[in-house]
């Protein structure tokens, strides 16, 4: 039987540390067993054994990551986007020891740019919330495990979550031991009525559903983007079933066309929508810096009333104090810089990604396009699409594909729960320039042709 993605990895970082171990003086050794499962979860030892076969075919062409592309960035924006957030500091009449005091020290839990990014919110994607909703997080991973941490109180409180789904979000769900009820997703995208079936399901066996997690635009891993009869919908009945919604929006700016694409969080009328965002591909991803917007009422048993965005402070201050002042000034200033437009400041790195994906359509159907028994979806933007194949794509086969034909893929069982996926391919354009997209694919057609044949 084929070896697992978590035995791979295991074996790889037991061979790494053998050595080491064994001249540990013999004392007291931990049983795997009394570890939280988190230490050995699968989702996170299958992303291990990708880095790792990817380390060891450097050669490969990497239809597998899902990072942004190098060519967009430099050192120097980070000298260039500081010096405009000091200036900016500067300008609101801070002296030049408050300047440093800002940059250098401990700052406010929720952040100090949450003013810019409600501005960016507003001009961007027609949000407003105040300043004061804003949790500026390390990362939007960060923001995952507040949100889940914040909403579920007791080991009865559940998760939604639209399946296939991102491993982040399942992974931070298992760290905090919360569990994530899967709502299957249809070749069409998103059905609301399905997610009111497994809230009502949820509720019949005597738990809470608290949240649905969705990514509404070009999802990671199916590329499906919701229409926006459905995404009104979806409001509707998340209000039937007393639901909140942990809307992710990293992929917005990368449609292949200009068709606005409104997020929930503008169409949420009674604060159900709590919208979480990363500047991991608009800006990059080194500076780790994402938020949450939080701007449900909380009201104690006085009547005292705050935001939830406040009450999730404490979590975070626990997590991590506050995030980086100083990758906050970097993303500050890249703000500052583009008049608190990310749509603005990308409009270049879209053209790129729209290329990409363009190209990557186009190779597949030249590469499959006289198989019936390769079919593949053609998302409207984003930076994945996924190939369906007559054959399980598992670990062994992407180790076979990575040595043999030079071309790396993830396979789509990582991002189900359980049974699914297993003859899917998630493909990856983003990383790569359209030359290297072309030849990914190319090799991908020999290899899949030699696995049907």
């Amino acid at each position: 039987m084929a070896e697992t993605a978590a035995t791979a990895a295991e074996t790889v970082v037991k061979t790494a540390v053998k050595t080491a171990v064994e001249t540990v003086p013999a004392t007291r050794s931990l049983r795997r067993e009394d570890l939280h499962v988190a230490v050995h979860d699968p989702a996170a030892a299958s992303m291990n054994f990708l880095n790792e076969v990817a380390a060891r075919f450097p050669d490969a062409v990497s239809l597998a990551a899902g990072r942004p592309y190098d060519g967009f960035y430099t050192a120097q924006d980070i000298d260039r986007f500081l010096a405009v957030y000091r200036d900016h500091l500067t300008g609101r009449g801070l002296t030049p020891a408050q300047v440093d005091r800002t940059l250098l020290q401990y700052g406010r839990t929720n952040g100090v740019i949450g003013g810019l990014i409600a501005r960016m919110l507003a001009a961007d994607e027609g949000v407003e919330v105040p300043a004061d909703a804003v949790m500026v997080t390390a990362g939007c991973q960060e923001a995952m495990v507040i949100a889940l941490r914040g909403l579920c109180a007791g080991p009865d409180d559940v998760v939604l979550a639209v399946e296939p789904c991102y491993v982040g979000f399942t992974g931070a769900a298992r760290i905090l031991g919360v569990d994530v009820v899967s709502v299957p997703e249809a070749a069409g995208g998103l059905d609301p009525e399905a997610v009111l079936r497994v809230a009502h399901e949820v509720r019949a066996s005597g738990r809470r559903a608290r949240a649905l997690y969705v990514v509404p635009n070009f999802a990671n891993p199916s590329g499906v983007s919701m229409p926006v009869p459905v995404r009104r919908r979806l409001l509707d009945a998340a209000r039937e079933a007393d639901l909140l919604i942990l809307e992710d929006d990293p992929y917005g700016l990368f449609g292949l066309d200009d068709e606005p694409r409104p997020a929930l969080k503008a169409l949420d009328t009674d604060h159900r929508v709590i919208y979480l965002g990363s500047f991991a591909k608009s800006v990059f991803p080194g500076a780790r810096v994402g938020f949450l917007v939080a701007d449900q009422p909380v009201v104690d048993a006085s009547g005292r009333r705050t935001l939830l965005a406040d009450e999730l402070s404490t979590v975070k201050s626990m997590l991590t104090v506050n995030t980086s002042p100083i990758a906050q000034a970097v993303v500050g200033g890249m703000l500052i810089d583009s008049g608190c437009s990310l749509r603005a400041a990308n409009r270049g790195k879209a053209e790129h990604y729209r290329g990409n994906l363009r190209t990557l359509l186009a190779a597949l159907a030249r590469e499959f396009g006289d198989d019936p028994r390769i079919t593949w979806n053609a998302p409207e933007g984003g930076f994945f699409a996924v190939l369906n194949v007559p054959f399980e794509a598992d670990e062994a086969l992407l180790e076979v594909s990575a040595r043999e034909y030079g071309v790396l893929w993830t396979p789509m069982r990582y991002f189900y729960a359980a049974d699914g996926g297993e003859r899917a391919i998630r493909l990856s354009c983003s990383v790569l320039d359209p030359d290297q997209v072309e030849e990914g694919v190319a090799r991908l057609g020999k290899f899949v042709r030699d696995r049907v044949s």
